[in-house]
């Protein structure tokens, strides 16, 4: 294993300590999932070579969703993806009329990450390298550089939204070509979905449209031909926490969402979409509350329905669910191991007693849940370590009695109750009517 740098130490540890998931080192720290990873591997694979891809990444509280989702982010990376992940909240989803989605979208364009800037921030390079390309290409050519622009984004005309897109890439050119930074960050605005009104967008960069919350799912495609046109081999779009659809007391808004997922997986399935591919993270209630969740949308269900002969053992990871299986406890006890290499020298780190000590106080607290949702348990294990390098006199057998770990239940489900009426007034029409 490559060796570990101090700033990535030090990233994984804080993250480790906060129970959130790590930017960097991730591959310090993996263990088991296996066969998931080995399919999703084939999915960035698909999608590099002009296909698409759709995964719903099921499982638990706790259980490693965020993790695994950012572990195939860096393969996507690696494989020459470019990424844009988000997570959902009640101010950011797939379909709203309120501006909502045009919040998701600015977040995921934040957040665009490729391989030389993993951490997001990336939008301004990949415009710059296309339109560098397009330069160099007009240069060996003798014509114009713009010609060439519209040339390469001549086929976006034909898309939905692509003749503003296309044209909004000119006007950055032009700004870089006159050294007009104003015209410039007007176009990466325009990119990030950071305009609200149309009239902003025609002063600044004369077109008529706007990225907002009924285009997002087609500049998302438009965004994947663009990168591709730009030297990469495909888009990841990653949304996490989308048990915040599930929470949404309207059942209408619930079902705009759920729809516009049915027009996503609809278009990856029967291979409309190109060099694209989805994961969307969230627990089994999401998936498979019949109430409100996705399956309480009939279409949905039928197409994300598990395979009836998976069962006593088997596994099917064809399908769009990918369900994260819990990890044994021999795979905590060498993610325990990982930590422990990451946080401690040789010489003076815990024995493998201890590690087995802390495993069987946990399992005394809160049963199989200390490796089923293992991220209590790992942060609990970060927190020992560190009192135990802070404090060089104390034994790890006079702490282990002394520490608290629960069971991750993540958060109330319930926290909406319908029958309060509390809704989100740009959700229904009828919100305000009374009798």
């Amino acid at each position: 294993m490559s060796k570990l740098k101090p700033r990535e130490r030090d990233a994984i540890v804080q993250a480790l300590r906060a129970g959130v998931v790590p930017k960097l080192g991730l591959r310090h720290i993996q263990v088991g999932r296996v066969r998931e990873i080995e399919e999703l591997v084939k999915d960035m694979d698909r999608i590099s070579d002009g296909g698409s891809a759709i995964r719903f990444i099921i499982g638990e509280y706790g259980s490693g969703k965020t993790f695994f989702m950012n572990l195939i982010r860096l393969v996507a990376l690696e494989k020459g993806l470019v990424v844009m992940f988000a997570d959902l909240a009640p101010d950011r989803r797939i379909h709203a009329t309120g501006g909502q989605a045009r919040r998701l979208y600015a977040e995921m364009a934040r957040n665009l990450s490729t391989r030389t800037k993993p951490d997001g921030g990336a939008l301004a390079s990949v415009v710059e390298r296309f339109v560098s390309q397009a330069h160099r290409d007009a240069e060996e050519r003798d014509l114009p550089t713009g010609s060439i622009i519209r040339e390469r984004l001549g086929h976006f005309e034909e898309l939905t939204g692509g003749f503003e897109f296309a044209e909004v890439i000119r006007r950055y050119w032009e700004g870089h070509e006159t050294g007009d930074d104003e015209l410039k960050s007007a176009a990466l605005r325009w990119l990030r979905g950071e305009f609200a009104t149309r009239t902003d967008a025609r002063k600044a960069l004369g077109v008529r449209t706007i990225i907002d919350d009924a285009s997002v799912y087609d500049h998302l495609k438009l965004m994947s031909a663009f990168v591709c046109e730009a030297g990469y081999k495909g888009l990841l779009v990653g949304l996490d926490e989308m048990v915040n659809l599930y929470k949404l007391t309207s059942s209408q808004a619930r079902n705009a969402n759920y729809e516009q997922i049915l027009r996503i997986l609809n278009d990856v399935l029967q291979g409309s979409a190109e060099n694209l591919g989805f994961l969307m993270g969230g627990t089994p209630e999401f998936l498979m509350n019949t109430r409100r969740g996705l399956y309480s949308y009939e279409a949905l269900q039928s197409r994300l329905a598990e395979n009836t002969f998976a069962r006593d053992g088997l596994i099917d990871l064809s399908g769009p669910v990918v369900r994260l299986a819990s990890l044994t406890p021999e795979d905590l006890f060498v993610l325990l191991a990982n930590v422990r290499r990451i946080m401690q020298e040789d010489a003076g780190a815990l024995p493998d007693d201890a590690l087995e000590a802390f495993m069987a106080h946990c399992s005394d607290r809160i049963g199989e849940a200390y490796f089923r949702t293992p991220r209590n348990t790992v942060t609990a294990f970060v927190n020992l370590l560190s009192v135990l390098e802070q404090n060089p006199g104390i034994e790890w057998s006079d702490l282990i009695e002394q520490i608290e770990v629960s069971e991750d239940l993540g958060e109330d489900m319930t926290e909406v109750d319908e029958s309060t009426g509390a809704q989100d007034p740009g959700d229904d029409d009828l919100i305000s009517f009374k009798l």
